[in-house]
């Protein structure tokens, strides 16, 4: 039988298609361009993106805003261990690996690796349950295993880069591969903050590699929403403080007559020229510096703290004294109403060689610290709306690099989280028997940072932002709300 359908022969070849739409293609990118220009480079949203009300003109757009709906967090607490912590050698147990010590990996490695791995290696450290919940954690982190029961461990976190730059900030930001504004960058800009009078978002002796500035930059985002970094990794914790913060030569009230005259003669200017982000920031920046003033040497200043305080951070302690007051300072800025704090412990956790000193050496300077502050929030009736979590850029692979060491693992690790209304004592998610993959309930960043999101009241589909012609959000176009690690 003979068929009749018409076969349609193209007008045009596909040379000729690309010939004929490429100008259009060039007229799609000067109409952005002039738009970027006409509006200073910020393109407003409408105010259900948001979800909230926005500030109205003229306000501090760090003003508190409505989420989405009832929030069980108010804050964020980051602890980043940067390098990559072991999960088969801190929270994810892997009996097998041990019984298997020294034996070629049963299945494939991933297609892209970092280095070259050899054979099994089984944790030099045991594991052992805490706590009613009976979570195993390893003996690196003794004090932390005390506070078990705050914990929901995801056993089946995974990421897509096995490079320290990529995870980086594709932890922090959402994308490997652009320059997107970090998580607390779009925290602040859904929510605001509680505290006018201080940044909104605080990292404490952030890293200077591995992306550096681009992991706390609000990119796109209006600059009011940048991350304000005490210190860095290079610098001891107990300088890590706001620089400046008192002006001896200056009275108070000139001060405020200086800037009430630069106000004046900026907004003059927008009046001229138009909206200008890089203007509006710099005013509120100033603004904000003339606040902190106040509140910053009061906060900075921890004599107040009990001696049983400053012994439970480990400050008395050579080895824990760092971090500790990392950790106790983010206590203080959380409970002040800063909305997104984060503290680095930078850059130690990446040991493809010397794994049994430096991991345990790691552990050390952060367990009592960590334990510390969950503590100390508990009995301060913080943690209830404060989320911590905890976790480095991707895990470790359960193979030798050497013979004392983990390659870098992205394919399957661990993270906590406590308090902000996950649930507590509680394992999400498994990675297979010797560690290497997630392959149950598997977590991406992508979900991590919608749970986040949920759990702060914001729908991380209408927490959105344009630019550049297109919306954008913290989880791009994927993520899903974790919602079984939801108490």
């Amino acid at each position: 039988m003979t068929c009749n359908c018409h076969r349609f022969e193209p007008v045009f070849s596909r040379r000729e298609l690309l010939r004929a739409s490429a100008g259009g293609f060039g007229l799609m990118a000067l109409a952005g361009l002039l738009s970027d220009a006409a509006t200073g480079g910020e393109t407003s949203i409408p105010p259900a993106a948001a979800g909230a009300v926005p500030p109205p003109p003229g306000a501090n757009p760090l003003t508190p805003r409505r989420p989405h709906f009832a929030p069980r967090a108010r804050r964020v607490i980051f602890l980043f261990m940067h390098g990559g912590p072991s999960q088969v050698d801190t929270f994810d147990p892997k009996p097998l690996l041990t019984r298997d010590h020294g034996k070629p990996l049963p299945f494939a490695k991933p297609r892209i690796v970092s280095s070259q791995t050899g054979n099994l290696l089984a944790s030099p450290w045991k594991f052992a349950p805490h706590g009613q919940s009976g979570i195993e954690v390893s003996e690196l982190f003794p004090h932390v295993a005390q506070r078990v029961d705050d914990l929901c461990m995801i056993r089946s976190m995974h990421g897509s880069n096995s490079r320290h730059g990529g995870a980086l900030l594709e932890l922090h930001t959402g994308s490997d591969t652009f320059v997107r504004p970090a998580m607390g960058s779009w925290i602040t800009y859904g929510l605001g903050t509680e505290n006018q009078d201080l940044p909104g978002f605080v990292t404490i002796c952030p890293t200077l590699t591995h992306g550096g500035v681009n992991n706390w930059s609000s990119a796109f985002l209006p600059a009011v929403y940048q991350g304000t970094p005490l210190g860095s990794a290079a610098v001891p914790a107990e300088q890590a403080m706001i620089p400046f913060i008192e002006n001896r030569q200056t009275p108070r009230e000139l001060q405020r007559r200086e800037l009430d005259l630069l106000a004046e003669i900026n907004h003059k200017r927008l009046a001229a020229t138009g909206p200008d982000a890089a203007l509006d920031a710099r005013i509120a920046s100033f603004e904000l510096a003339f606040r902190m003033q106040t509140a910053a040497p009061e906060l900075q200043d921890i004599a107040g703290e009990t001696a049983h305080t400053l012994s439970l951070y480990g400050l008395d302690n050579p080895k824990t004294k760092n971090f500790g007051r990392q950790c106790l300072m983010a206590r203080r800025f959380a409970e002040r109403g800063v909305r997104f704090v984060q503290v680095s412990h930078s850059y130690k956790w990446d040991q493809h060689g010397g794994l049994r000193k430096d991991h345990a050496s790691n552990a050390l300077e952060v367990d009592q610290p960590i334990a510390a502050l969950l503590a100390d929030l508990k009995a301060r009736g913080l943690l209830n709306d404060t989320l911590v979590l905890w976790g480095g850029e991707f895990g470790r692979t359960p193979t030798a690099q050497g013979d004392d060491g983990r390659d870098h693992n992205p394919q399957g690790f661990t993270m906590w989280m406590a308090g902000g209304g996950v649930k507590p004592g509680h394992v999400y998610g498994a990675t297979d028997d010797y560690g290497y993959y997630a392959v149950e309930s598997k977590v991406h960043f992508h979900d991590l940072h919608a749970t986040i999101l949920h759990l702060l009241g914001l729908d991380h589909t209408r927490l959105t932002y344009n630019h550049a012609g297109r919306d954008f959000r913290l989880t791009d176009v994927e993520g899903e709300v974790v919602r079984e690690i939801l108490a």
